[in-house]
Order: structure tokens, then sequence, then C-alpha cells
């Protein structure tokens, strides 16, 4: 049998992704872009996810879009949201999850789930930054460190403070206050990441709750924000081996099985 392949992509707020997978759903190739929705980001994305693998457009079968930019790929088969990508991507990965806690660059999402990955229920945030991959740059740029440097001083800490404001322009003033106190960065780091679970907890707990648990999303490379997460439910949180992609690859195994369902 001659191979067949899929694409799926997900346009975010903060980044483009793109999944190509064959007839067997196995993965032939991923691609990231830190560059979302109303940018280049998503063309680069694609250009990316065909380099190298000597396919074309021409190759793919039926292709999916999701995320918040996924009506502006006018050459997707179809449009799917997040929430249902998330869900079909999720049990791709990780088959035993049935609660996903979602954290893109500007949003939150809490997902249950059954056997199949459909989705049972889901709540969201109310689109502030708060809490999310944005919330984490703008930490990082006020204690001077990358990003990906927050996990690591978050193991560090000693004693960790509280970084309560709810909102992230007070959270901002909250830790320029810390820091002229001259808190240790690593024990605000720990703050940081206690925030953001704090907050995504409101949203988890409306949920079916049942496990296991998965972490989806950029922020769920940080491993600072699963130690919190961890330490919050008193359970193991599980997470794919590339959280940024999951949407993407939900998107690649719903453009396969409607080309499935028509035969």
């Amino acid at each position: 049998m001659k191979d067949r392949y899929y694409l799926g992509v997900d346009v975010g707020s903060a980044s483009s992704k793109a999944v190509i997978i064959n007839h067997n759903k196995e993965i032939i190739r991923t691609s990231v872009v830190q560059m979302g929705t109303g940018t280049s980001g998503p063309k680069t994305a694609i250009d990316n996810v065909f380099a190298g693998t000597g396919l074309s457009f021409g190759d793919i079968k039926a292709a999916v879009a999701t995320g918040y930019g996924r009506n502006s790929l006018k050459f997707a088969d179809k449009q799917i949201s997040e929430i249902s990508c998330h869900a079909k991507g999720v049990n791709y990965e990780l088959k035993n999850a049935r609660t996903v806690l979602d954290i893109g660059g500007q949003d939150v999402k809490a997902i249950s789930i059954n056997e199949s990955g459909k989705v049972l229920n889901f709540y969201m945030n109310d689109k502030c930054a708060a809490g999310t991959g944005r919330f984490l740059e703008v930490m990082a740029r006020i204690l001077g460190v990358k990003i990906d440097e927050l996990e690591k001083l978050d193991e560090k800490a000693k004693n960790p403070v509280t970084v309560s404001s709810t909102c992230t322009v007070f959270a901002e003033s909250e830790v320029i206050s810390l820091l002229s106190q001259e808190t240790r960065i690593e024990d605000i780091s720990r703050g940081i990441h206690n925030s953001i679970v704090t907050r995504a907890l409101a949203l988890l707990y409306k949920t079916n709750m049942e496990e296991d648990f998965t972490l989806t999303g950029g922020v769920a490379q940080n491993k600072g924000v699963i130690r919190a997460l961890e330490r919050a439910l008193n359970k193991k949180i599980y997470v794919a081996e590339k959280p940024q992609l999951i949407g993407a690859i939900g998107a690649a195994i719903y453009a396969y099985e409607a080309e499935e369902e028509r035969g």
C-alpha cells in the first residue's frame, strides 16, 4: 500500500506547530515556530515540517487546522477547536490520561476526556495573561533571566514567597517589590510557579478530576510548573515528550480519521 500522509497545524497566540503523520498514524515530522497567529509563523512551521521529507502538499490526503488562527489556513479540509484537538492528541500520546491541563501562551484550559479522547467537559480562563506562558515571560524579564532558567532556579528555593496578585500587571509590581527587599530570585521563581498552579486549580477543580493527569502546552516544558502542580494535587503528572505539539498531533489524527471515513 502506498503511504498516505496527513497534516495537522496548530496556530496559537504565541507559536505555530505542524505535524505530519502517515496512514499508520506514525509521526513523520514535527515543527514548532515561536511565532503565532497574525505573523509568518504558520507558513514557516508548515515549510519546516515538509523540509527534508521529500513530501509536498500534493502528498497530503487531508489537513486539519486548530488554534486561534485556524480559520486563516484556507487550505485545511477542516478547522477544529483546540479543545477537541488537545483531547485527541493526549489520547494518542498518553492513552490513560483523563484530565488535561493545557497552559498556552495566553490561555489556560482544563479538559476532562474519556478513553477514546472525546471531550466530556472543559473550562477556560478569561483570556487574562495571568497564569499563562506570557505571564512566565514577563516574570523572567523582571528577574533578568531566560525563561528556561526559571525551573532551575525553582529547584534551589529555600523559602518560597507568595505571588498573590491575580493580574499580571500587579504581579509584576509585586515581584519588583520582592526584589527591592533582596528576596532570593530562587524563592521568587518558586512563588511564580506556585502562582500559575493556584490559578489553574480553579479550573481543574471544575472538571471530573479523574486520573491520570497530564499537562500540555508550552508551559509543560517547565519542570518547575510540573513540580508545583504535583505538590498541589499530590498526584503524578504525566507529560508527553513534546507537550507543545499535542494540539497539532490531535489535528493530524482528525485529518486521518476524516479521510478514513470518506474511504
